[in-house]
């Protein structure tokens, strides 16, 4: 980069769910600055859940984000269950996962096709894409479609779910409901074929950057909800000791904290799932990565996208395979276990959202009123990776 002179300033990035600002400042070949900025102001969620009663908390937490809501109030009731004591049923633990894939499916179907693909077809956004590709809209949307109406069949409504609560559901889904929906998963088949075709076409950016990945991981399926903190280094950790991975920290330039464990930063979201969970993915899943030809470990961040569309394929196949159980079993009219509180508790809640491992940790009081809250965000995690990301890839 000798002689060469580059000063990028976006303020602020498209095409990103949040906000954030590119700096970059080459002189004479030399880096003087080079980082991601997140600008957006605190929202002080911790804060404001203190004082609140336990049943409030994953209705409050769920506005943390409106695309992972089902993510936050999964996380948050799971940390909520283990500060008071609450042993959630089979059935409502099924219906649980069966809701998180919905939102994982609703997630990646955002990024990939809305966010990333227009990038490589060629067009400045999703809208042009349907004057250029409109069967790619299309898919995306029926995708879409289907990964709501799922949410929504299970938690009420997608965004922001009414429905779940500390222990289990106050609403069920009906037999033909469920019927219905497998069905519609199993016809979604095709979308996540061509998906995968699509996917396998696009010019991927060649970028390599070896760095720690981080996950929940589960030996008998592929961890979304609860298990143990596994990175690729090496390391296992349970729930509990969360603090011992994320080691959050402040920089002067972003008001999301930056973390690192046993490096200076770490990866987490779909590709580090992929590196760590491989193996309990769904052998279509499997089938869908070959074709992308991938296999742990994949080193270039760029494939967190195609990891994310693997995903899909895994969430169609194993929500199949939920709601065959859920048929099985018969939906029982359960109604939510009663709370007792029992002098109050702490407890800490782990599930592995769209962007990855997110962590909801409560105290409470002998009256079920939140003291004390900390909530640990996948974004957040990836900071001080994406950065160091930028600035091995900017002097390429």
């Amino acid at each position: 980069m000798s002689a060469v002179n580059v000063n990028v300033n976006v303020h602020h990035v498209t095409r990103v769910e949040g906000h954030g600002d590119i700096v970059v400042d080459v002189k004479n070949g030399e880096i003087k600055e080079c980082r991601f900025e997140v600008v957006e102001a605190p929202r002080f969620f911790e804060a404001f859940v203190r004082g609140r009663p336990y049943y409030e908390l994953s209705h409050i937490t769920s506005r943390i984000c409106g695309i992972c809501s089902v993510g936050h109030a999964t996380t948050s009731l799971r940390a909520t269950e283990k500060a008071l004591g609450v042993e959630p049923s089979e059935q409502t633990v099924l219906l649980r996962k069966l809701n998180f894939h919905g939102e994982m499916i609703d997630s990646h179907v955002l990024h990939t096709y809305y966010l990333v693909a227009p990038d490589f077809l060629g067009v400045g956004s999703v809208i042009p894409l349907v004057e250029t590709h409109r069967e790619v809209v299309e898919r995306a949307l029926r995708i879409k479609k289907l990964s709501g109406d799922v949410c929504a069949m299970i938690g009420g409504r997608h965004t922001h779910p009414c429905a779940m609560t500390v222990g289990g559901f106050t609403h069920l889904p009906t037999e033909a409901e469920l019927r219905e929906m497998r069905q519609r998963f199993v016809d979604a088949r095709a979308d996540m074929d061509e998906t995968i075709a699509l996917f396998s076409t696009l010019p991927w950016p060649e970028f390599e950057r070896e760095t720690e990945y981080v996950s929940l991981t589960k030996e008998e399926e592929y961890a979304f909800i609860d298990g143990a903190i596994t990175t690729s280094d090496g390391f296992s950790y349970p729930i509990e000791d969360y603090r011992q991975v994320t080691n959050e920290w402040c920089v002067p330039f972003s008001t999301a904290k930056w973390a690192k464990h046993n490096r200076d930063s770490y990866m987490v979201g779909a590709l580090a799932r992929f590196n760590n969970n491989y193996d309990q993915l769904h052998p279509r899943a499997k089938e869908a990565a070959a074709k992308l030809g991938l296999k742990p470990v994949v080193t270039n961040p760029f494939l967190n996208s195609a990891a994310q569309a693997i995903e899909m394929v895994h969430c169609i196949e194993d929500g199949i395979e939920i709601m065959d159980q859920l048929l099985t079993r018969g939906i029982q009219p359960e109604e939510p276990p009663e709370v007792k509180l029992n002098g109050g508790g702490e407890g800490v809640g782990s599930c592995d959202v769209p962007r990855g491992i997110l962590f909801h940790n409560y105290v409470y009081d002998e009256n079920g009123v939140c003291v004390e809250a900390n909530c640990i965000i996948p974004t957040n995690q990836n900071m001080a990776n994406l950065n160091h990301d930028m600035q091995e890839l900017v002097p390429q």
